[in-house]
């Protein structure tokens, strides 16, 4: 019966939304901030009262499916220590505007998702004097965060990429999914070519988004906020090599205060996303700095890399870049079981950055 149940169609949204806002955790703001094409949403969380002056803001992109709320716990945390953070929905997600199915699937490309994430990031940057802030992006959401960089669109003082998207392409991405579930195709194919249908039932979800451990409780509420369809063309968009990491690099401004001012960060039971896949992202922008440094157009010191300490065991850095693990903890590691973790190494790679 469950086998059966994840081919219905029920689980599936072909209209816009017509919900209420999403409740939002207390210390939580909601702002909506205009473009060209209707308002995107902005969650802000103030760093507490008493904090340390002129912090960096975080800034958090989200990825397919998602919105500003996955950063819930991320927001409470951060801001709980000192820090002014703030996370962007792209259209058609979280509580942004919507396309129609039509439009968002078929006609909406990953550079108009980009110029949201963009039009949040500079008024985020606006409210807070001009500071550059900590880019930390998220699976797709990792994706076209390297391809602004690679743009020269923005500057960051830091850089985090969270179980994301290679900036080599998505391919190999997508062959671990089949391997996940090989009823792929065949599901996607029965639901009329759904962009949700991978994911469109709880067990699904569950299976490539988080760990065992995880309440279905939580699951299912993760489902009813996921976004109802998504864009084909932001996930072709990056199946091939779509950046150029040396320009990505060259765009973070902290390399003159710290050895490592970027950051991969990723679930040890992380499916889609595994170790080999992380390791390869690694060494993809670790080449690049080492070209930099050569060049002479990064002035410090290219390090070998280096075991270093760090729950799970497994975390290492040199060559520019930090690789952390999270223990226990899927591809959606800011909201599994272990996601206080994850913070916890964020937050060191955030103090050293100073």
């Amino acid at each position: 019966m469950l086998f059966l149940s994840t081919f219905t169609y029920k689980w599936l949204n072909w209209r816009r939304p017509s919900r209420p806002l999403h409740p939002l955790p207390s210390g939580i703001t909601r702002f909506f901030v205009d473009t060209p094409s209707g308002k995107i949403e902005v969650l802000h969380a103030a760093a507490k009262p008493g904090s340390k002056p002129d912090q960096s803001p975080l800034f958090f992109v989200h990825g397919g499916m998602g919105g500003a709320w996955v950063w819930h716990e991320y927001l409470q945390y951060f801001s709980a220590k000192g820090i002014p953070c703030y996370a962007v929905s792209m259209r058609g997600h979280g509580d942004s505007w919507c396309p129609s199915f039509f439009g968002l699937t078929y006609c909406t490309t990953k550079r108009m998702l980009a110029d949201d994430v963009l039009t949040g990031l500079r008024w985020a940057q606006e409210r807070e004097g001009g500071r550059e802030v900590v880019l930390v992006a998220h699976s797709s959401g990792g994706g076209l965060s390297q391809f602004i960089l690679s743009e020269r669109e923005v500057r960051v003082k830091g850089y985090v990429l969270v179980g994301a998207v290679p900036g080599y392409g998505s391919i190999g991405v997508y062959m671990h999914w089949f391997k996940l579930d090989p009823l792929f195709s065949f599901r996607t194919m029965l639901h009329l070519w759904h962009p949700n249908s991978p994911l469109s039932h709880p067990v699904l979800l569950r299976r490539v988004f988080f760990s065992e451990q995880l309440s279905d409780d939580y699951v299912q509420g993760f489902f009813e906020k996921a976004s109802p369809y998504e864009s084909y063309l932001w996930i072709f968009g990056m199946a091939r090599t779509f950046v150029n990491p040396q320009t990505v690099l060259s765009q973070i401004s902290s390399w003159g205060k710290s050895g490592q001012s970027m950051m991969i960060l990723r679930g040890e039971v992380d499916k889609i996303m595994p170790k080999s896949e992380m390791d390869k992202l690694a060494d993809f922008y670790r080449k690049a700095f080492t070209g930099l440094v050569a060049q002479k157009k990064l002035d410090v010191e290219d390090t070998e890399v280096q075991p270093v300490s760090g729950e799970g065991g497994q975390d290492n850095d040199g060559h520019g870049v930090k690789i952390s693990m999270v223990p226990g903890a899927g591809h959606h590691l800011q909201n599994d079981v272990t996601w206080e973790i994850g913070a916890e190494k964020l937050l060191a790679f955030y103090n050293q950055l100073d």
